[in-house]
């Protein structure tokens, strides 16, 4: 039987004892503008976004799932919220359970928003059915992993607009200080010059990032759901992470410009596989053994991942290379990764994440026309209002490194509340910019339009 279950997050935790009842509970009356229902969360970003609370959203968040692990973590994920010494969180959930609860969410509509961060590849579906029942949409990436997906894509974002309702995608990696200044170092012709064209072999814009199956989240372990490494249902690593890098090279390169599918020449793709032995999938997800479903891809007891994908594309004539790769855990002391350059007639701007930056972030400039003092006065006079304490040194090779405040290195846990508040900011004043949505569907026509040229 088909169970719904209240639960109701307090000060001491949230009751895990998944009582049954035949009716959720009433509650009183929110004038809170947003109030959040959250289907199916199946990836730890579901719960990310409720680590802060927001004036704007009711304290109450309806939660549509399947009952099993994924639903279990999420909820602990909250209550370890809720219970934490410093800043907790005041969440009360109200939980209902079954095979059905996409349906449930739809019949109820108890909420004005749905958030969704799970299984991928029927994501697009549950935006589509939350937007043709006039309800807005806050998602996880990608939202789409093939080009049916796509296609199902633009309709819904013209469905979206008909009705006036705000669909978002969490691109998290715009609110990474580094990437912030390098953004802002790209837009002073003094110091940067023009962008670069560049080349297939030498790219204008290089974006390369390395991730971690196994890696710690919130200071726990983090347990991944085994449908993860199926790459039918999550996504090959070519429309996966690869979203936030595309995203950025728009966001960074061509800001406040609405771009359209036909700025995109996409020119060399490829996928290749992760291996993980038994006791490393036992390790990330807790079974002990490979799930039927991915026997498909298992051999030699090893299971193959196609997590890794490359692609090299040009944006209105500017080549721009794209890279993820993942590794089943990082070294000792060391993280996730991410190295970005954008190439200027005047200099070079260089982000690294590595052993000699203690795995921080780090923003350098090549100047290659002599502009110090350009430089010089643009981080210590032009940027300090908005970034006080912003430095520079020179380094032994010649480059400047910008030394960044400890305060504005705030992890990227963090960045789903800043992301979410601007996602609040637009619902709350209709002000979203005019090129946010025509972006969008560019990002995905890339990502999917390199798998497509990958697997030709």
């Amino acid at each position: 039987m088909l169970k719904n279950i209240a639960l109701v997050a307090i000060a001491a935790g949230i009751l895990l004892s998944c009582e049954n009842k035949e009716h959720v509970s009433e509650l009183p009356e929110s004038n809170a503008e947003i109030t959040i229902m959250s289907l199916d969360p199946g990836h730890f970003h579901a719960g990310l976004i409720h680590k802060s609370m927001y004036p704007q959203v009711d304290s109450t968040v309806y939660v549509f799932a399947p009952e099993g692990a994924e639903l279990k973590d999420y909820l602990n994920r909250l209550a370890g919220y809720n219970n934490r010494e410093e800043d907790p969180t005041a969440w009360n959930l109200q939980v209902s359970t079954g095979d059905d609860y996409l349906e449930k969410m739809i019949a109820s509509k108890s909420g004005n928003v749905m958030m969704v961060a799970g299984k991928n590849d029927r994501k697009i579906d549950y935006i589509a059915a939350a937007i043709s029942n006039g309800i807005n949409v806050y998602a996880d990436k990608p939202l789409v992993i093939d080009k049916s997906g796509f296609d199902k894509l633009v309709k819904v974002f013209d469905e979206a607009g008909q009705k006036n309702l705000l669909l978002y995608d969490i691109m998290t990696e715009r609110f990474e200080i580094s990437t912030i200044l390098q953004k802002e170092l790209s837009m002073v012709p003094a110091v940067f010059g023009k962008l670069e064209k560049g080349t297939l072999e030498n790219p204008a814009i290089t974006k390369e990032s390395v991730h971690h199956f196994f890696k710690y989240v919130s200071g726990n372990p983090l347990i991944r759901p085994d449908w993860f490494f199926d790459t039918a249902i999550e996504g090959t690593g070519i429309v996966d992470v690869t979203t936030h890098l595309v995203d950025l090279i728009q966001w960074e390169a061509f800001p406040d410009v609405i771009l359209d599918t036909t700025d995109v020449e996409m020119l060399t793709a490829r996928l290749w596989p992760t291996l993980l032995d038994s006791a490393q999938f036992n390790l990330v997800t807790g079974k002990t053994e490979f799930s039927d479903f991915l026997l498909k891809n298992v051999s030699d007891n090893k299971l193959s991942v196609d997590s890794n994908g490359e692609m090299n594309y040009t944006l209105k004539g500017v080549h721009s290379k794209v890279s993820v790769i993942w590794n089943f855990q990082a070294p000792e002391g060391a993280a996730d990764t991410h190295y970005s350059m954008m190439r200027g007639t005047k200099a070079n701007l260089i982000i690294q994440q590595g052993q000699a930056e203690n795995y921080v972030a780090t923003l350098y400039v090549e100047l290659l026309d002599g502009q110090d003092e350009a430089l010089i006065s643009l981080v210590k006079n032009d940027l300090q209002e908005r970034f006080p304490g912003l430095d520079l040194e020179k380094t032994a090779d010649g480059k400047y490194k910008i030394l960044i405040p400890e305060k504005y290195h705030n992890g990227h846990e963090a960045h789903f509340a800043q992301v979410t508040e601007k996602y609040l900011e637009y619902f709350t004043n209709n002000n979203m910019p005019a090129w946010e949505v025509p972006n969008m569907l560019v990002k995905y026509y890339t990502t999917t339009e390199a798998l497509k040229k990958a697997e030709e």
